[in-house]
């Protein structure tokens, strides 16, 4: 019985765990406060198309996309701390253990770390479920922060998702070498929690009690 108990608690504490608080201090990156820390960076890959814009994409030496996550950690030398994203290419990056909202005045709420000399102007939409996308403007080269606030978004709206599009009448074109702007890092100056389970996945939790419950009257 003990083990039957053990598989329907597994995922619940699965759950709660997802909502458990992620301690956090504020850190500085190349100039740039983070009041979260490291936990204010994208986490994951979604979605990474250096041919999005018709061309073959740079040199497969720069199509790491895991570059883009954690925190801006580039520095001139021969390693590659950053992806490019082709001339006119698209990537979908997500937070995890944080979520992107509006600090309800006209300050900086996400930053975006680009590498290099040249000016490559990248449009940025925001999402909260990666399925509904909303534009909050263009970055214009080298590190750029974005108000979402100024989109009319606020404290009460909570985004997962972010997506950059590198625009193709600006800067390198064509395919080949770093073509397209160079990422090293997307952080979320005003964090929040992850944005909410869904209440589908409440009501499934909450059936898991049910049938936890009818399992220890059955045992008793």
């Amino acid at each position: 019985m003990m083990s039957t108990f053990s598989s329907y608690l597994k995922p619940i504490v699965s759950i709660g765990l997802f909502f458990a608080p992620v301690l956090s201090h504020a850190v500085v990156y190349k100039g740039v406060d983070f009041p979260d820390g490291a936990v204010s960076f994208a986490d994951e890959v979604v979605l990474y198309d250096p041919t999005f814009g018709g061309t073959s994409g740079p040199n497969t030496s720069v199509q790491d996309p895991a570059e883009a996550l954690g925190i801006p950690d580039y520095t001139e030398g021969p390693g590659v701390d950053y992806v490019s994203l082709g001339d006119g290419g698209r990537i979908v990056l997500r937070f995890t253990d944080n979520s992107l909202t509006g600090s309800g005045d006209d300050l900086l709420d996400l930053w975006i770390f680009e590498i290099g000399p040249d000016v490559e102007d990248t449009a940025v939409d925001i999402s909260k479920n990666g399925i509904d996308w909303f534009s909050v403007g263009e970055v214009g080269g080298s590190t750029s922060g974005i108000d979402i606030d100024a989109y009319g978004w606020g404290t009460s709206d909570f985004f997962s998702y972010v997506r950059l599009t590198d625009d193709t009448n600006e800067g390198q074109q064509g395919s080949g070498g770093t073509v397209g702007a160079d990422i090293d890092a997307v952080g979320a100056i005003t964090s929040a929690p992850p944005v909410p389970i869904p209440a589908a996945a409440w009501l499934f939790c909450s059936g898991l009690m049910g049938l936890i419950g009818i399992a220890r009257r059955r045992k008793y």
